[in-house]
C-alpha cells in the first residue's frame, strides 16, 4: 500500500470536490492465459460438464497443477460449437513467472464465466480465446468499480479477548481474566453462535465490494509505480498493475480474484482526477 492525492469523487462526502489524501493499494495483474473452455448444463442436482476443448501453446508449468492436455482437434472444436448447453466457462491460469513478488512457479487454475445475451456468441468468443491472453484492460478501465475476493491474514487459534475484543474480567475474578463472564441464559439450554468464544481468527474468504480503480498502469517501466526500495514484503512491480482506492484482504503475496461489481449503483463512470501518487520509500530511508 501507499497513498495518493485525488479530487474527492464521493458526492456526499464533506470534502467532495476537494483534494484529499487517500490510502491506495497496488495490485499486479499480469494477463491470464486461456487453457480451455467448457460447456455446462443446469440440472436439478447441479451443473454438469457436457463438452470441453483445450487450446495450444500452454505453459510447461501448468503440468505442476493439472494433467496436461494436447490441443483439441478441429473436429472436437466443431462438435463443441454444436453441442447444446446452458453456460460457457473459460479455464484460465495465472502466469507467476511475470512477477517477482511471489516465489511460486506453479500457476493457479480456475474457471471464469463468459457473460452475454446470446449463447452462440458467448461460445464463439470462448473458442476464439483459446490459447490467448486476457489483459487487465479487457475487463476493467480507470474509474470503474470492481469486487475483490481474497483470503484474509491468518492468526490461528485465538482467545476470546483477542478474537472479539470483549472486556477483561475484574482483577479478583477467581478463574480467568481473558474470558467472557457467561455462556448465556439457562434457557435455551445450549450455547448460541452469538456468544464470543475462542477459535480460528483470520484465514477467511472475504469479498470487498465496490473498489474503485484509480489508475491502470500497463508498463511500470515507463510509468514508475514502485516506491524507493520496493514494497515491503513484496519487492518490485514489473507487470501491469491496478491502483485501487482502499485496502484489500490478505497478505501482500496472496492471490486475489476480481469480478464485475454486483452491488454498484453508479450509472456513469467518470475517470478519477489523480493528482499525486507517492513513490517515497516505505522503509524509512
Amino acid at each position: 500500500m501507499t497513498h495518493a492525492f485525488i479530487v474527492d469523487y464521493r458526492k456526499r462526502s464533506t470534502t467532495a470536490g476537494q483534494e484529499v489524501a487517500v490510502p491506495v493499494t497496488v495490485v499486479e495483474v499480469p494477463p491470464l492465459k486461456v487453457a480451455g473452455a467448457r460447456l455446462y448444463v443446469h440440472q436439478p442436482y447441479g451443473s454438469h460438464v457436457v463438452a470441453e476443448v483445450w487450446g495450444g501453446g500452454l505453459a510447461d508449468e501448468l503440468g505442476r497443477r493439472i494433467p496436461t492436455h494436447p490441443a483439441s482437434s478441429p473436429e472436437a472444436v466443431s462438435a463443441f460449437e454444436k453441442k447444446p448447453a446452458d453456460e460457457v466457462r473459460l479455464i484460465v491460469y495465472t502466469q507467476p513467472h511475470l512477477i517477482t513478488g511471489t516465489p511460486s512457479k506453479s500457476p493457479q487454475v480456475f474457471e471464469i464465466r463468459v457473460a452475454g445475451e446470446k449463447f452462440d456468441e458467448r461460445r464463439a468468443f470462448a473458442v476464439k480465446q483459446l490459447g490467448q491472453e486476457i489483459p487487465a484492460e479487457q475487463w476493467t478501465r480507470e474509474g470503474e468499480f470492481v469486487d475483490v475476493i481474497g483470503v484474509t491474514k491468518g492468526f490461528g487459534f485465538q482467545g476470546h479477548t483477542q478474537r472479539w475484543g470483549v472486556k477483561l474480567q475484574p482483577r479478583k475474578n477467581s478463574k480467568h481474566r481473558r474470558m467472557i463472564g457467561t455462556l448465556g441464559p439457562h434457557n435455551p439450554s445450549f450455547v448460541t453462535y452469538r456468544i464470543p468464544q475462542a477459535g480460528q481468527q483470520g484465514y477467511h474468504r472475504r469479498t470487498q465490494f465496490n473498489m474503485r480503480v484509480l489508475k491502470l498502469v500497463r508498463d511500470p517501466r515507463s510509468d514508475p509505480i514502485t516506491p524507493a526500495g520496493g514494497f515491503p514484503h513484496y519487492g518490485e512491480v514489473r507487470s501491469a498493475c491496478l491502483v485501487l482506492h482502499g485496502s484489500l484482504p490478505g497478505p501482500a503475496k496472496r492471490l486475489l480474484r476480481f469480478r464485475a461489481p454486483i452491488r454498484s449503483r453508479v450509472a456513469v463512470v467518470e475517470k478519477v482526477d489523480l493528482r499525486y501518487f507517492s513513490t517515497r520509500s516505505k522503509q524509512g530511508a
